[in-house]
């Protein structure tokens, strides 16, 4: 197995985090790479190698935890290891030995930490859970825990970019109904289509839930095939399966 090497931002500072591409891990065929994807038809046996390799290059000896995605704006505060993954789409922690994570395929991970506090948050932004709130849980939790939302510094990973992401006119109603400001995250594509600018809009949730200072690192996970996993690509290919990338974070020990 190849080690695999975190991308980190520096508004994140010195707390143990990390976001993952394919690179390194022990994946083979269309799962090449570091597949941490449970739901993947991977082999589990080397998914779960693939998710201890990238906790290890995040915060060796941390246990890892992540949820049971459902693009949802559900958040759970966990204060010790689970037997079975919550239905949630964040988590928020301030004990030491934990890591939290999310895994995605063209959504958007953030990582949220308030150091100060010790609070950490990761959340699983989709479209569906980024229109929904899911940030916003994220930030009202770690609130909850002790953290201030002018303190919380986020960073937005790597997802589906806007020149990638087509949406046809249903999916653009239902953000300007949310919101009439939402068209500046659309741009006009082929009759009857957009195209969406999810990490623009999850920053834009960041900021009007409070956090100051947010870093987007601006990577397309369907444009780059070499570095990225991605669901829509793999759709558009009629691929039987996918793989997933992780963002890893964890309080200071």
């Amino acid at each position: 197995m190849t080690l695999p090497v975190p991308f980190r931002t520096a508004v994140l500072g010195e707390v143990a985090h990390g976001f993952f591409g394919r690179q390194g891990g022990g994946s083979a065929g269309i799962h090449a790479g570091l597949n941490v994807g449970l739901g993947s038809a991977d082999d589990e046996t080397v998914v779960r190698a693939n998710r201890d390799a990238a906790v290890a290059a995040v915060a060796p000896g941390a246990c890892l935890l992540t949820p049971y995605q459902i693009h949802s704006a559900t958040c759970v505060t966990v204060d010790a290891p689970f037997a079975e993954r919550p239905q949630a789409d964040a988590l928020v922690t301030d004990r030491a030995g934990l890591a939290i994570g999310v895994v995605t395929a063209d959504c958007a991970p953030v990582l949220l930490a308030d150091a100060a506090a010790g609070v950490v948050g990761a959340a699983h932004a989709g479209w569906k859970g980024a229109l929904a709130g899911v940030t916003d849980a994220a930030v009202a939790a770690m609130v909850a825990r002790g953290a201030q939302a002018e303190r919380i510094v986020a960073a937005v990973g790597p997802c589906i970019a806007r020149t990638s992401y087509e949406v046809d006119d249903a999916f653009r109603r239902r953000f300007e109904e949310a919101e009439a400001a939402n068209e500046r995250f659309f741009v006009d594509a082929r009759a009857g289509h957009h195209r969406f600018d999810l990490e623009g809009y999850v920053v834009h949730r960041l900021a009007a839930a409070g956090v100051t200072r947010v870093a987007a690192l601006g990577l397309d996970t369907y444009a780059d095939e070499a570095r990225f996993f991605s669901y829509r690509r793999a759709t558009h290919r009629g691929a039987p399966s996918y793989g997933r990338q992780i963002a890893i974070i964890a309080p200071a020990g």
